[in-house]
């Protein structure tokens, strides 16, 4: 049997097993994905709008290329990716998944990143968004202000070394890191900016209602995602593939002293984040230690379910996705390293201001917390924004149908 037909018959056994699934658990199903989908138009549709139209605005106006001619210095030697990708970079951060990907895609249709480089980009420009660690898992899931820090911490640290690694990657790229030998100048990156926005011969109303499209089109594709695999953890779980698989786990926790206890739920954050890292902050018999260690891998590795959002956006350009994927194995194990060092100087030296955060009811959440704020916030406009953002979607789609119908 050829590696084809292998892949058809996995592909085809995978969906049938599925849909087998949801007949058995539809009620478990049926909660899982209203709770995927109150996820993604409460939190994620609301807080990655705006990042995403502004980005397609900033790349139409030629900014984005201003940034890349001023970043060349110091993106060529440490990353041997182009300037732009220092904006791919801050943004990735900023907003959090899959942005990093979605901009590199675009650069890359543009012509603006070779696809190596575009496969050294991409892996290290996408990570999590400091409001969700602090914010949701610090605060929200851990009541722990100061693990915020070091889960951050370990984050872009691992974020930047696993960047520093895809340097080597394609070395026989020697072209790319040639032209990194240059000094700033800001009258060549003006010049940039200028030759850009005058190549761009599209109307602003034009770009904005394109850079809506695009980024509402990206959403949605994400929002279908975060549901299929919300449904798809609570299926396995349901169904005992969960405990099973976890039994593997539970191997090679113990190789390092870890408790059993982490086994089900690292493998939940396996697949998703978010339930992933809520179910090991409820670990009791884990230390307070491991679970932060196994979150900070969790954080990094980001699971099946963005990996796939990722996949979804690279298979528009020739970008490979098996660089990206080794990338996430490479983040999460520095992630969890980083933890581990990070420990003893940033929390236990300082402990006994936390002690008492670490016995607060279940569901508490500090008042004067902005971050608290924020999610709060979101939770309670987040729907209606995203509400009135697919009307205006849905109206500027009808529109330009109606318009190509009359020509």
């Amino acid at each position: 049997m050829n590696r084809s037909r292998f892949k058809t018959i996995v592909l085809s056994a995978s969906a049938v097993f599925l849909a087998g699934a949801l007949i058995k658990f539809p009620q478990e199903a049926f909660q899982a994905s209203i709770r995927g989908l109150n996820m993604w138009w409460e939190i994620v549709f609301p807080s990655l709008l705006p990042f995403l139209i502004v980005s397609e605005m900033l790349i139409g106006f030629g900014v984005v290329r201003f940034i890349g001619v001023l970043l060349e210095p110091f993106m060529r030697p440490l990353f041997r990716v182009p300037g732009v990708g220092g904006f791919v970079w801050a943004m990735g951060m900023a907003s959090g998944f899959p942005v990093g990907a979605k901009l590199t895609a675009r650069l890359r249709q543009e012509g603006q990143l070779t696809r190596t480089e575009a496969e050294r980009l991409v892996a290290f420009t996408n990570c999590s968004n400091p409001i969700f660690i602090f914010g949701a898992v610090s605060i929200g899931f851990f009541y722990n202000t100061r693990l915020g820090i070091i889960l951050a911490l370990a984050h872009y640290l691992s974020n930047f070394t696993v960047g520093l690694m895809m340097r080597f990657y394609g070395k026989g790229d020697v072209l790319s890191s040639e032209k990194g030998r240059k000094k700033i100048s800001i009258k060549a990156a003006l010049i940039a900016l200028h030759r850009t926005r005058i190549k761009e011969n599209r109307p602003i109303g034009k770009m904005l209602g394109d850079a809506v499209q695009s980024s509402i089109n990206t959403l949605l594709m994400i929002g279908g995602f975060v549901i299929l695999f919300s449904v798809i953890n609570k299926l396995l779980f349901h169904m005992g593939i969960t405990a099973v698989l976890s039994g593997g786990m539970k191997q090679i926790l113990n190789l390092f002293s870890f408790s059993d206890s982490l086994s089900v739920p690292l493998f939940a954050g396996i697949f998703e984040i978010t339930l992933g890292s809520q179910m090991i902050s409820q670990a009791q018999e884990a230390s307070l230690l491991h679970q932060v260690i196994i979150t900070s891998f969790v954080l990094a590795f980001s699971g099946f379910s963005i990996q796939a959002q990722v996949a979804s956006i690279l298979a528009e350009t020739d970008i490979r996705f098996f660089p990206f994927f080794v990338a996430r194995i490479l983040q999460g194990l520095f992630a969890g390293l980083y933890a581990l060092l990070l420990w003893k100087p940033l929390y236990e030296n300082n402990c006994c201001q936390e002690k008492a955060l670490n016995v607060l009811p279940a569901g508490w959440v500090p008042e004067t917390d902005y971050m608290s704020s924020f999610f709060y916030i979101l939770g309670k406009f987040g729907p209606i924004f995203t509400i009135l953002s697919l009307c205006l979607y849905i109206a500027i789609l009808s529109l330009r149908l109606f318009q190509a119908s009359r020509h």
